[in-house]
């Protein structure tokens, strides 16, 4: 990563995103769609997992969020739960050294609790394995929740002032960033998500202040190198204001 990560909101930024996070959404649909058991989608799902990892990292994109497993996933049918902890496990067993020849850095976010010790262990050792990677950052979010994120942040935060350690009036936007779970990579320049629904569902929600949102009617397992490259040139024609004017982007733009 360059640069200084803060809170602030920036007045510019380049027609290539730095952070690309996606929700990946329409397994199920995609399952039903070929008359097959909804876990069949899941499994598909890891290819265009890969073909995405790849096209990110061949563009230059540093960092890249998959929203894997939500807080509210767990209330899912207890077969297809099962059937995706055990995709995850062997997801970490072939795939983490793949991403380590390809020197990409993996780190998981979420509340690690409710998984299994086998599962955790896994997750701890693939991290350790690549956090020396450089490439790009893959950042799988499982078992996660904006609000799970922001609480744990501000739970932190509270610890720190009732040790004395802070003062209340030291609390700032840069301060509750950096105790978030990556609060200090940059924030995501673009959302994507698939399969035709248009909401964010509890994914990242102090970061994506700024984001700009791509939805794709493609379901998941069907979003392959072909549709990424052309939500990366979706981005690169929107005109991000921040707050400002044309007129004043203009100007920017003439000085440059």
């Amino acid at each position: 990563m360059t640069g200084q990560v803060t809170a602030e909101i920036p007045v510019e930024a380049d027609s290539r995103p730095r952070h690309v996070a996606i929700i990946m959404d329409g397994n199920n649909r995609w399952a039903k769609a070929h008359r097959l058991k909804g876990v069949a989608g899941h499994k598909a799902g890891v290819d265009a997992v890969k073909a995405v990892v790849e096209t990110c990292a061949r563009q230059g994109v540093e960092v890249l969020t998959l929203f894997a497993f939500s807080s509210e996933n767990w209330r899912r049918p207890k077969d297809e739960v099962s059937a995706l902890m055990r995709l995850f496990l062997i997801a970490l067993e072939r795939e983490v050294r793949k991403l380590h020849r390809n020197n990409i850095r993996l780190r998981i976010i979420g509340d690690r609790s409710a998984f299994n010790p086998t599962l955790q262990e896994h997750m701890e050792r693939a991290e350790t394995l690549t956090r020396d990677n450089t490439a790009m950052t893959l950042v799988i979010a499982a078992n996660y929740g904006g609000h799970w994120d922001i609480t744990e942040a501000t739970r932190q935060v509270a610890q720190k002032v009732r040790a004395g350690e802070l003062e209340t009036s030291d609390i700032t936007d840069d301060l509750i960033q950096q105790h978030l779970s990556i609060g200090d990579l940059p924030m995501p320049d673009l959302l994507i998500r698939t399969a035709g629904e248009q909401r964010i569902s509890n994914f990242l929600l102090w970061h994506l202040a700024y984001t700009e949102f791509y939805f794709s009617e493609v379901f998941w397992p069907d979003f392959k190198a072909d549709q990424m490259q052309k939500a990366l040139e979706a981005y690169a024609g929107r005109k991000r204001r921040f707050g400002q004017t044309d007129d004043q982007i203009a100007a920017r733009a003439t000085k440059q």
